[in-house]
């Protein structure tokens, strides 16, 4: 028998003041919350169905980034599975410009600025 999983968004208010920053990113944002609100991942492979441009960081990251706004922006999140609930933490939100010198230094990892 499935049991559905819900999904704990940790600093949602992190996406909120990005939006305000960069009004271009908030439908996009706000998209992605009404994705994930409705998300029902109980593997990691789940990620991937919902948002199918998502990569998944390697090196035992627990790590997810998600392409905003028609890959304008990039979002990453760590995520943790429980026996009933997903915990998906925002840990960096940015320009495509500005993830692109996170890669080079070998950030994408291991960033967690909120």
């Amino acid at each position: 028998m499935d049991i559905s999983i819900s999904l704990h968004l940790i600093k949602k208010q992190t996406l909120v003041d990005f939006s305000l920053v960069h009004p271009t990113s908030k439908a996009p944002l706000e998209d992605w919350l009404v994705k994930i609100k409705f998300s029902d991942w109980q593997l990691t492979g789940n990620i991937k169905q919902t948002f199918n441009s998502a990569d998944l960081l390697g090196k035992g990251s627990d790590g997810v980034v998600s392409d905003i706004a028609g890959n304008n922006y990039r979002l990453i999140c760590k995520y943790a599975f429980g026996e009933k609930q997903v915990h998906l933490f925002v840990c960096w939100i940015g320009t495509h410009a500005k993830y692109d010198k996170i890669c080079k230094r070998g950030e994408q990892y291991t960033i967690n600025v909120y």
